[in-house]
């Protein structure tokens, strides 16, 4: 089974490279990365995606090393737009940023090539009409086959795909996490974008490993959100192990059956989930292969979603930087 992004068939699970360089537990050697880069590969992977952000560059310059020589046997994607100096953070999709950003991808992932290249999130700062713009440069230039948008709203992405069509919109969206529900899904149907769910196994919530989120480590992003927190954690771990059990009694992994819910929620729809654990790596690969049945699935539905879950996604200072639509506070 394979669904298409920007004219190529890929396997509907991807990989998310991000934890291979920053923001979860410490990440791995350098040589167990470049290790595990490979064997993504070998095991069928070929939808890697990355960002500037990730690491300050590190991690986009961990896949232009690990896979040098093998560039051909995957669909590239990397993001622009998010700035990060130290504690300050903001928002950047003007031409010239993008143009710069392309570059230096293009320079640390060692390739001519990026055959989607993503706005990270939405800057209201700039009309969209130019963001669009400079991708279209860069498509003319070659230098990438598609754009695409991040964490943006259904009246957005109908604005940007009316200058030039989207190539995927990449969004949160797991059991816990249904936003994109609000209108975004509905959109991509439509307009005929595919679309790519990041974090679809909850951030590990779902995984069926994590149990107590204060052993995390402190720059462990999960620490500040509010779903993992003292008080919200709790409550959202009595339904994770009623779920964790059905996922038992089904045969399959917790994660598994979190991936193979997402991709059930239309024929457009990847995944990439992130991990550094090999034995994950390989089963959130088979997942895009399962067939899992409507009750299992439906059950699922039931058991997570926005209203069984409690706490915000993002903590305060990140809200104002997220596009998608949101639902009401209960």
């Amino acid at each position: 089974m394979t669904r298409s992004i920007a004219g190529t068939e890929l396997h509907p699970v991807g990989l998310g490279c991000m934890n291979l360089s920053w923001a979860y537990a410490t990440p791995p050697a350098h040589d167990d990365c470049v290790a595990f880069l490979n064997r993504s590969l070998d095991l069928g992977y070929n939808h890697l995606d990355t960002a500037r952000i990730y690491g300050a560059g590190k991690n986009e310059a961990l896949i232009g090393e690990a896979l040098k020589g093998r560039r051909k046997e995957f669909f590239l994607a990397s993001k622009t737009g998010i700035i990060v100096d130290g504690p300050k953070r903001g928002i950047d999709c003007s031409p010239a940023h993008i143009e710069e950003d392309i570059d230096k991808s293009l320079e640390l992932l060692g390739t001519d090539h990026i055959d989607l290249y993503y706005m990270h999130r939405f800057d209201p700062k700039v009309p969209i009409a130019d963001s669009v713009g400079a991708f279209q440069k860069a498509i003319e230039a070659g230098k990438i086959s598609a754009y695409g948008v991040s964490e943006w709203s259904s009246a957005h992405i109908r604005e940007a795909h009316a200058v030039h069509p989207v190539g995927a919109v990449q969004t949160e969206y797991s059991l816990w996490t249904r936003n994109v529900e609000l209108g975004v899904l509905d959109t991509c149907k439509e307009l005929g974008i595919p679309f790519v769910a990041f974090s679809p196994v909850a951030r590990g919530a779902l995984g069926g490993v994590l149990k107590d989120p204060s052993t995390l480590e402190e720059k462990d992003l999960r620490t500040k959100m509010p779903r993992f927190n003292a008080e919200n954690w709790p409550k959202n771990l009595k339904v994770i192990e009623e779920f964790n059990a059905l996922a038992e009694g089904a045969g399959i992994t917790p994660a598994q059956l979190s991936l193979a819910w997402v991709l059930s929620r239309g024929g457009n729809v990847h995944v990439i989930p992130g991990t550094t654990n090999l034995r994950h790596l390989e089963d959130n690969y088979n997942a895009g292969n399962l067939d899992v049945s409507t009750d299992v699935l439906e059950e699922a539905d039931r058991l997570i979603n926005h209203q069984t879950i409690s706490g915000h996604r993002y903590h305060d200072a990140i809200r104002p930087t997220i596009d998608t639509e949101e639902f009401e506070p209960a």
